[in-house]
């Protein structure tokens, strides 16, 4: 009969996603992950599978906290144009409380380029991003042409152009300045739908 898990499901994942997150998946090894989720590996594979499985899982969590909850907000947004900049103005500060950037865009350039599989995880996790975008911009021209449809497509993968431009320049150091410019120039792309 198997013993039952003794630790704590969601502390010993956000430690293995710290190991990827600050590390990267490829130097990240098992014995790290064991060892910053205090589990013996023996455990960490029963428990989450291989190192790949438990990216898988780990990944997810970051959506979960990040990603997902960040536009779970702005599809509550009343004002889509307070919406875009309030998920802004969260990413700017985050991205400068905290160096390592984003889990899914550093997958995106580390993890996605060999693996295919990975690849279109990410790809999906990306677009869920751009796909809340383009709902924050059809509710800003409910009810026009419907050639607009094409062109709120086009400008939400631009405002998603930026999230991966404000994360990659955080993660290099960029300073506050520059971030915020950023990130101004992707609400303007929102704003310029007012009244179409």
């Amino acid at each position: 009969m198997a013993r039952p898990r003794t630790f704590d499901q969601p502390s010993v994942l956000a430690a293995a996603m710290d190991q990827f997150w600050r590390r990267g998946y490829e130097a990240t090894s098992v014995r790290d992950l064991a060892s910053a989720m205090s589990i013996t590996g023996a455990s960490l594979y029963n428990a989450f599978g291989d190192k790949r499985s438990l990216f898988r899982h780990c990944l997810d969590s970051y959506l979960d906290t990040y990603a997902r909850r960040r536009i779970a907000e702005l599809d509550a947004s009343g004002d889509p144009i307070r919406g875009i900049r309030a998920f802004f103005d969260d990413l700017v500060e985050a991205s400068l409380k905290d160096r390592r950037g984003c889990l899914l865009v550093n997958s995106a350039m580390e993890i996605a380029p060999w693996d295919s599989e990975l690849a279109a995880v990410i790809q999906a996790s990306l677009r869920e991003i751009e796909d809340g975008f383009h709902r924050a911009l059809e509710r800003l021209c409910a009810g026009t042409r419907p050639q607009h449809e094409q062109d709120a497509r086009a400008t939400a993968r631009l405002m998603l152009s930026a999230v991966i431009a404000l994360r990659v320049l955080a993660r290099a150091g960029g300073d506050g300045d520059r971030l915020r410019s950023i990130a101004r120039s992707a609400v303007a792309l929102a704003e310029d739908w007012q009244g179409r």
